[in-house]
C-alpha cells in the first residue's frame, strides 16, 4: 500500500470534519495505516453526523424527548400474548405447542443464535462472559449449561440443531479457543458456528469528532445486538441456514443461564400462531426495573428500552391496581429465518440506540486520556426494534423464577449468586417431584445432559433416592 493516504477519503474526512484522525498517518507503520485506512473505508459518515445530531437532541434524557414521551403515552399491554396457563383448557393449550414445537425440532428444522459477544468486565472477570464459572458444584461455565441444552435436545430429536454464535472482536478468539479446548462441550464442530458482529465508532459528545484509541487506531465498540442482521449476512450465515433446511431460529443470550434453549413450547405457540418474530416476557419486579418491556402501539408490539420509559407510565397501573406496562422482556426470541432475510435484503433498518459512556483516547499529543465523566456518544441496534416490522408476532410469558435468572451484576439482584440459587432450587424441585429426598442445603446440579426438564429426572431417578452431599447428575 502506498505511503500516501488516499486523496478520495481524505476529502470525505475533511468534508464531515473528521480529518484530524491522519494526525499521526506519517508516522504509522503499514500494517497500521492499512488498519487505519480499513476503518475509515467502512464509516458511515453521513450517517454517523446525523447519529451525532440524533444523540444531542436527546441529551437531555426521556424526560426531556417529547417524541419518546409521546411514544411511550400511546402503549398499551402487548397484544397477542399468551399468559402462563392456569386453567385445564389453558394447559391443553400448551400441550399442543409442545408438540408442535418437538415435531419441529424432529423434523430438524431449527437452529440457536446465542449472542456472546459480552466481556465480564462488570463482574470482575476479565474474560468473555460466556466463559464464568456459574455451576454451584461443577463451576460448568456459562457456555456449557447452554450448550450442553443444544446438545441434549439435538439427541432427544436425533436431528442436529446447528448452534450459531455471535461474538465479537473482544470475544471472537478466546471463544473459539474456549470452545475447542472444550471439545466443544459434546457438539459437532460442523454443528457449530462463530460469525462476529460489527462495530461502531465512538464520538466525543461535545465535538462529535471521532475519538482515537491508544493503539492508533479508531475507538470502536460492538454495534448492539441489533448488528446481528448485518453480520448475518456478511458472514454467509443466513446461506448456511437455508442450506440446511433451518426454518426457525431460538434466540438467547449468554448470561442468562435458565433460559430454555430451543424450548419445544415456545417453537410451538410461534408456529401456531404463524409468527415471525416471538418474544418472552416475565412479570416485572416493579415499574423501576431496568428491563425493557414489551407494549402495543398502533397495534404493533414493540418493547420499549427502560432508559426510554418515562416514569410516570412506568407506573401506570391497570384497574386492579397491578402495572399497566408488566411484561419484561427477557431477550429470548424466535425467528422465522425467511424474516431475518427480508430485513437483511430491505430498505428498512433497525434503528440505533444512543448511551453517553466514558471512554478514554488519545489526544492531540498521542498522550492516553482517561476521562473522569462520561465523554462519548456510543451508538448501538437493538435486535427487539424488528419486532414492529414483522408482519405477525407473538408474545408469550414465562416464570421468572424458573427461565429468567440474568447475570448482570457482581451482587446483589441479577448477579451470579442469584442465578446459582435458581438453578439448585428448580433442580432440587425437579429431584423432590421425583420422590428424591434432598437436604435443602445440599447443592445438587443436574446437567442438560443428564435431564431438560422435571419428567426426564423422574425416569431417570428412584423414588426415595437421598443425596446428602454435593453432586452432579450427568
Amino acid at each position: 500500500m502506498a505511503g500516501e493516504f488516499p486523496e478520495d477519503l481524505r476529502r470525505t474526512l475533511t468534508q464531515y470534519g473528521q480529518e484530524h484522525i491522519l494526525r499521526q498517518w506519517n508516522e504509522l507503520t503499514p500494517p497500521e495505516r492499512e488498519r487505519l485506512e480499513e476503518q475509515i473505508r467502512s464509516l458511515n459518515l453521513g450517517q454517523l453526523a446525523s447519529l451525532v445530531e440524533m444523540a444531542r437532541r436527546s441529551n437531555q434524557g426521556v424526560a426531556g424527548n417529547n417524541a419518546l414521551i409521546e411514544r411511550a403515552n400511546r402503549a398499551g399491554p402487548p397484544s397477542p400474548i399468551v399468559r402462563l396457563p392456569k386453567t385445564a383448557e389453558e394447559q391443553d393449550r400448551f400441550r399442543e405447542a409442545r408438540q408442535r414445537g418437538e415435531e419441529l425440532l424432529f423434523a430438524g428444522t431449527v437452529g440457536a443464535i446465542l449472542v456472546a459477544g459480552g466481556q465480564g468486565t462488570r463482574l470482575g472477570f476479565d474474560k468473555p462472559k460466556g466463559m464464568y464459572p456459574i455451576g454451584a458444584v461443577s463451576h460448568a461455565p456459562l457456555f456449557q449449561v447452554l450448550a450442553e441444552q443444544v446438545l441434549a435436545r439435538s439427541r432427544v430429536a436425533a436431528r442436529a440443531i446447528p448452534y450459531f454464535i455471535m461474538t465479537s472482536d473482544a470475544t471472537h478468539d478466546e471463544t473459539i479457543a474456549f470452545f475447542i479446548e472444550h471439545d466443544f462441550f459434546g457438539l459437532d464442530p460442523d454443528d457449530v458456528y462463530f460469525f462476529a458482529q460489527g462495530n461502531m465508532p465512538a464520538v466525543d459528545a461535545e465535538s462529535g469528532k471521532l475519538l482515537m484509541s491508544s493503539d492508533k487506531t479508531l475507538s470502536t465498540s460492538p454495534d448492539g445486538h441489533g448488528g446481528m442482521l448485518a453480520a448475518l449476512a456478511r458472514t454467509g450465515m443466513l446461506e448456511e441456514m437455508q442450506r440446511r433446511g433451518i426454518e426457525y431460529l431460538h434466540y438467547h443470550q449468554v448470561d442468562n443461564p435458565t433460559a430454555i434453549v430451543c424450548d419445544p413450547i415456545f417453537l410451538g405457540f410461534h408456529s401456531l400462531f404463524d409468527a415471525e418474530m416471538s418474544v418472552k416476557v416475565v412479570a416485572k419486579r416493579s415499574a423501576e426495573e431496568r428491563t425493557g418491556v414489551a407494549v402495543a402501539i398502533d397495534g404493533k408490539t414493540q418493547i420499549i428500552e427502560y432508559s426510554d420509559l418515562p416514569a410516570e407510565v412506568a407506573r401506570k397501573t391497570d384497574p386492579d391496581g397491578s402495572l399497566l406496562l408488566w411484561a419484561g422482556s427477557t431477550a429470548i426470541h424466535v425467528f422465522n429465518r425467511g424474516f431475518l432475510e427480508r430485513l437483511v435484503q430491505g430498505e428498512t433498518a433497525l434503528p440505533f440506540h444512543v448511551a453517553r459512556k466514558k471512554v478514554s483516547y488519545c489526544d492531540e499529543q498521542g498522550q492516553l486520556v482517561h476521562p473522569p465523566a462520561e465523554n462519548a456518544y456510543k451508538f448501538e441496534q437493538f435486535i427487539f426494534d424488528a419486532l414492529p416490522l414483522a408482519e405477525r408476532s407473538l408474545v408469550l410469558e414465562a416464570d421468572r423464577a424458573r427461565e429468567f435468572n440474568p447475570i448482570k451484576n457482581a451482587s446483589g439482584d441479577d448477579s451470579p449468586d442469584t442465578a446459582r440459587a435458581a438453578l439448585l432450587r428448580l433442580h432440587h424441585e425437579w429431584l423432590l417431584a421425583a420422590g428424591a429426598r434432598v437436604d435443602a442445603s445440599t447443592p445438587i446440579e443436574i446437567s442438560p445432559l443428564f435431564a431438560l426438564d422435571a419428567k426426564q429426572v423422574r425416569s431417570k431417578v428412584k423414588p426415595g433416592t437421598s443425596f446428602t452431599e454435593p453432586t452432579v447428575l450427568k
